[in-house]
């Protein structure tokens, strides 16, 4: 059985800040502001969610090989 990560390091596309970050398991987080510049940050095209977009470990649904609540 895969294990699943539950933290990912998200970082700025705007600052370059870097966070490391709890994913939530039951939600696709849409929305995340940067704590540096504040930056609301949206997943981009083709992405579920931020962490998909600017994080270093995908979301757990997406690491479980389902789709994400927005696809």
């Amino acid at each position: 059985m895969q294990s699943i990560e539950l933290t990912s390091t998200l970082t700025c596309p705007e600052c370059g800040h870097v966070k490391r970050e709890e994913m939530p398991t039951n939600a696709c987080q849409w929305f995340y502001e940067c704590d540096s510049c504040k930056a609301l940050l949206k997943p981009l095209k083709g992405d579920c969610c931020v962490f998909c977009s600017y994080g270093t470990v995908k979301c757990p649904p997406i690491q479980k090989g389902q789709s994400c609540c927005n696809e």
